[in-house]
């Protein structure tokens, strides 16, 4: 081989553990749900900060690493933030979304005011690199990012802290308001924190096991 290697760092667990782990692994997912009701308490910021360490440690196409995490804990980002979202929003629902899209929003309840956006006390945006800042090609982009923003909601869940993905369509101005250069895409915007007290999510349920999965 001509490329520089090192030994691979893994722990073959025993089954019996493997099934444990699993199975309370699981049992919290289970439990994570989109949040809209952020209380403003602050939160742990070191724990977000590590959340996207972990999230940077995902695999990429050719290990590029095509992501920038941005977090915003700033007052007056947020605000912008929200103006620039709910303007988006309010095209949305107002005429932009075919009526069969609102219909299936129809039971989350969910409408073009986004205050979650300033109670949360932090934002973070996840950005795409399509190119490098040299120029350099990277590969799988948003396949990349994706697994990336899927590590990151996992961890920052685990770690005790709520979130909600959230996508207004489109997200230019992020790249706008954050002072981003032009080679970087929003992907996704995810307002993270606490639960404010007595929040409430929709009564909805997941696939079973058995919808989702084929075995040959």
């Amino acid at each position: 081989m001509n490329h520089p290697t090192i030994p691979l760092d893994f722990t073959r667990l025993p089954e019996d553990q493997m099934i444990q782990q699993s199975e309370a692994l699981l049992k919290a997912l289970t439990r994570r749900r989109s949040v809209r009701d952020f209380s403003d308490e602050p939160i742990p910021l070191e724990v977000v900060r590590r959340a996207i360490h972990a999230a940077g440690q995902s695999p990429s196409g050719a290990n590029k690493q095509p992501w920038t995490f941005v977090l915003v804990t700033d007052p007056g980002i947020k605000r912008q933030i929200r103006e620039a979202a709910e303007a988006e929003e309010r095209a949305f629902y107002g005429g932009r979304a075919p009526e069969t899209w609102l219909a299936d929003l129809d039971h989350l309840g969910t409408d073009a005011e986004k205050p979650f956006l300033e109670q949360a006390p932090a934002l973070i945006v996840v950005f795409c690199q399509p190119r490098a800042d040299d120029g350099g090609q990277h590969y799988y982009v948003r396949e990349s990012v994706s697994i990336a923003c899927g590590v990151l909601l996992t961890t920052l869940h685990l770690c005790g802290l709520a979130t909600l993905t959230h996508t207004p369509s489109p997200m230019n101005f992020l790249q706008e308001v954050l002072g981003r250069p032009r080679q970087e895409r929003a992907l996704m915007l995810i307002p993270v924190g606490y639960p404010a007290q007595g929040c409430r999510v929709p009564d909805i349920t997941r696939k079973p096991l058995d919808a989702i999965l084929i075995e040959r």
